[in-house]
């Protein structure tokens, strides 16, 4: 009996060892869907860009003069930028306002105000000191006509810089100038009040792109189609010479802003204007924060009215979450910039001067000691100036 209950045992466990490896790699194949079926959380990544933007770069009949060899009859006006490159090279983007046609001579010849025409030479200029972005909306757009609008978009695209606000035709002007730093997409539009009188030729409204705030919107939104994770747009507006904001400006700013628009960058008024920054809601209940500087002032011209040699550098740092596609403002900067006019060689010279670096070192060998104390009290003054309008009093 024993041996028969023995047997029985034994024979029941006498499974077949290819029986066992099925089930083991059945139940391997198992376990493999189900960490298969399991979603892998994409790694976590932030990125960052740098915008930096400047007011107008005019060419008044002095600095062209400045800029000319008389021996090899070229222009150079490289000196212009020289002191403030390393300032401007650290930008991702490097957008300045280009309030002049560069037509050719041949054009009207090399002129100041009240019609500009500035050698192409400048362009070398700008891009030698870091600058990757023109914007070309402006009143002097048309000084020379459609066809300095034409030639002056050429000699831009030939120094292999981008640039908006202006179009060659009706295709290009409908396109959105999106650049990509870093992995971060950023638009930039561009718009001005006005041409100064000088009649856009008929049919040709693409020639310059002039503020239209439904149109505007439309672009904001067709920008974020595109895929532009930031828009920044550059208005040419405000009056002349005044150091604040007028309603009508405060208002397009913040109809612009809550249409989806990050940055907005002024420009026209020849002197600085404050910067203020907006908080809107957000996604998912968050916060969402924009900024405007409603001037930037003159970069470098050859005006000496009050404040028109003051400028700034203006940097707002740009953050993206991946995967969450979310983008942010990080960090609003602003460096005070003086135009300094000065005798080299018999000849008047022009450059621009980072306010903070020249007073905090006082080591430039074409400054007076005398002139220290002075620059000084213009960064002092420039930073007070600058404080964003977000107090309530200030709002009044």
């Amino acid at each position: 009996m024993l041996s028969v209950i023995a047997a029985f045992f034994m024979g029941s466990c006498n499974i077949p060892a290819q029986n066992i490896n099925q089930q083991t790699n059945t139940q391997r194949t198992e376990s493999q869907a189900s960490k298969a079926s399991v979603p892998i959380k994409p790694k976590s990544e932030i990125k960052e860009a740098k915008l930096i933007a400047v007011g107008d770069i005019m060419m008044h009949d002095t600095q062209t003069r400045s800029g000319y060899d008389p021996k090899r009859q070229t222009y150079n006006f490289d000196s212009f930028f020289t002191p403030v490159k390393n300032i401007l090279s650290t930008g991702d983007w490097v957008i300045g306002n280009l309030e002049t046609p560069l037509a050719g001579k041949d054009v009207g010849g090399y002129t100041g105000y009240p019609l500009f025409n500035a050698p192409a030479q400048l362009l070398d200029a700008t891009k030698k000191a870091g600058f990757n972005i023109l914007t070309t909306a402006n009143n002097h757009a048309l000084d020379r006509g459609e066809k300095g609008v034409i030639k002056t978009i050429a000699n831009i695209r030939d120094r292999k810089i981008a640039s908006t606000g202006t179009a060659r035709s009706a295709a290009e002007g409908d396109r959105i100038l999106i650049s990509t730093k870093n992995n971060i997409s950023l638009a930039v539009l561009a718009y001005t009040y006005g041409t100064n009188g000088i009649p856009i030729p008929q049919g040709k409204d693409y020639l310059v792109s002039l503020i239209n705030e439904k149109k505007i919107v439309k672009d904001i939104a067709k920008a974020r189609k595109k895929g532009a994770d930031a828009i920044a747009i550059s208005l040419h507006f405000g009056d002349e010479y005044q150091r604040h904001p007028n309603p009508q400006q405060q208002q397009l700013v913040e109809n612009l802003l809550k249409a989806g628009a990050d940055i907005i960058l002024g420009s026209h008024p020849h002197v600085v204007q404050p910067y203020k920054i907006f908080k809107f809601p957000g996604k998912n209940g968050k916060t969402r924060k924009a900024v405007a500087i409603y001037s930037m002032g003159n970069f470098i011209s050859g005006q000496t009215k009050d404040y028109t040699n003051l400028g700034v550098i203006f940097q707002v740092n740009i953050r993206k979450k991946i995967p969450e596609k979310t983008t942010e403002i990080i960090g609003i900067k602003t460096m005070p910039t003086w135009v300094h006019r000065y005798t080299l060689n018999d000849r008047l010279k022009y450059r621009v001067l980072p306010l903070e670096k020249t007073v905090t070192q006082k080591k430039d060998s074409l400054l007076a000691t005398s002139q220290y104390p002075v620059l000084k009290t213009y960064l002092q003054k420039m930073n007070n100036h600058l404080n964003p309008l977000n107090s309530k009093k200030k709002n009044k």
